[in-house]
């Protein structure tokens, strides 16, 4: 089977966000980026365990500049076969859609994670399965293959529902679907051996672009109220109480 894994760069979950002078853009300086754990935790991870079950090929794809190459590696390293970079950058979820859709041809699984931790779009996914015209299962915490029949089970309110589905697919994994690996020496000497394609992007046009950056409101000081003053405690819920 083979398998096609989109992965992201992402800020580390650490990062302290701060915006341009303008705020147009976040300031990246200093900021140390990442693959987006839903994509190498859940997604990358599970393909890997499929192929290390049934065989196949696990192929990593990205759409970004030089500086993802880094992130790109460590899918290497971890295990994944062989990388495509597409060399484009912005553009929105449905252009990076369509650069995906273009390389996408012939795979019988496409996985995704549920979302980037930094948008928390969870668009492209959708948008590539459309593009591809495949059946899409989004958010999915299991996945088991038998030949070319997919059960996956996703976490919904109050249960759980399982869905089947034939190859080719795709797929977005959440939390449960695989568990998290670190690469070790070996498969970080293989990753610089193995090859990592750059190619350019398909001609397509951004339909979306981003005006500004805002930060939320600081936060206010917690306030320490007497246990004995209950006056004050219900004068505090009643006038500056903001239920979320």
């Amino acid at each position: 089977m083979k398998m096609l894994v989109c992965v992201s760069k992402t800020p580390e979950t650490t990062t302290k966000i701060q915006l341009t002078a303008d705020n147009s853009d976040l300031d990246r300086s200093g900021v140390n980026y990442i693959m987006n754990p839903y994509d190498e935790w859940y997604a990358l991870v599970r393909a890997l365990e499929l192929k290390e079950a049934s065989g196949g090929t696990v192929t990593i794809i990205n759409v970004g500049p030089a500086e993802n190459d880094a992130v790109i590696r460590k899918g290497l390293a971890i295990g994944a076969d062989d990388a495509i970079r597409v060399n484009a950058e912005g553009g929105g979820s449905l252009y990076i859609a369509k650069q995906i859709a273009a390389q996408a041809a012939g795979y019988d699984l496409i996985l995704f994670g549920k979302e980037t931790i930094d948008y928390n779009g969870s668009e492209v996914g959708a948008m590539v399965a459309e593009l591809l015209d495949m059946a899409y299962v989004g958010e999915a915490s299991h996945l088991e293959m038998n030949g070319t029949t997919a059960t996956v089970t996703r976490d919904i309110e109050g249960g759980v529902e399982v869905v089947e589905v034939s190859t080719p697919f795709a797929l977005s994994a959440a939390k449960g679907m695989a568990e998290q690996r670190i690469p070790n020496m070996r498969g970080i000497m293989m990753a610089k051996r193995k090859p990592l394609n750059v190619i350019d992007p398909v001609e397509a046009t951004a339909t979306t672009s981003i005006s500004s950056y805002e930060l939320p409101p600081a936060k206010s000081a917690v306030k320490l109220v007497d246990p004995e003053d209950m006056t004050e405690l219900v004068r505090l819920l009643h006038e500056e109480a903001k239920v979320i």
